[in-house]
């Protein structure tokens, strides 16, 4: 059951990436020239995706893949081309826009449907793998563990996905983030540890059967974010 607080933070980012921030997102992960520190996030953000996708099966030819918030779609199109039959979900509607026009008409030998909508909504069906790169990192802690045991409930294989880690750059920059609110600003981000990860994985019951596998973190100038795998036990 999706909570208070997951809805609300669910609807406040689908306006900033639908109407604050969709220029500047479609910029960001396209190869257009941006600013040095927007081109550290987009080098981090390109080493994260290779990570994760390192991280599945290294053939994907027949595999159900759902992309948990697949932003601009370019995670998709490397397992697409893997052969993964995917299906890639944003809640905002101007990025699975952006991602259907980037993404080649015949991703053979896998393929690709673009969904508008709630990553953790059951609709979309069961998947042999997950992931979700930078889709949770806006969820308190609580909000994280009741969704990727949502996801765990439909994946039969693994789950890899980021998190924003508990560092002091991070938390300073969190706090300052909340005595100074913008209205054009993004979602806070919320950090959180490995430990208390680790912690709630092994006790949540709702999460029995799963445990953590590899992880690691890339830090790329203004880009801070840490890969995690959960997988059947």
């Amino acid at each position: 059951m999706l909570t208070t607080t997951y809805v609300e933070r669910r609807q406040r980012l689908e306006t900033y990436f639908d109407r604050t921030a969709s220029d500047t997102w479609a910029q960001l992960t396209s190869t257009a020239p941006v600013s040095k520190i927007r081109a550290t996030v987009r080098a981090g953000r390109d080493q994260m995706r290779e990570i994760l996708v390192s991280w599945l099966p290294e053939s994907l030819t027949a595999k159900r893949i759902l992309d948990a918030g697949c932003g601009t779609g370019a995670l998709a199109v490397i397992a697409a081309h893997r052969g993964a039959n995917v299906v890639a979900v944003d809640v905002a509607a101007s990025l699975v826009s952006v991602a259907g026009e980037r993404a080649p008409i015949d991703p053979a030998p896998g393929a690709i449907e673009f969904r508008v909508g709630d990553m953790l909504d059951p609709a979309h069906g069961t998947y042999d793998h997950i992931v979700s790169m930078d889709s949770l990192i806006h969820y308190p802690r609580d909000e994280i563990m009741t969704a990727l045991s949502s996801l765990a409930a439909r994946c039969r294989g693994s789950i890899v996905f980021t998190f924003a880690p508990k560092t002091p750059l991070l938390t300073l920059m969190h706090t300052v983030g909340l005595l100074f609110p913008r209205s054009d600003r993004a979602p806070a981000i919320e950090p959180v540890s490995e430990a208390f990860l680790r912690k709630a994985v092994a006790s949540d019951p709702r999460m029995v059967g799963w445990t953590i596998g590899r992880t690691t973190r890339v830090v790329s100038g203004f880009y801070t974010s840490q890969a995690m795998e959960l997988v059947r036990s």
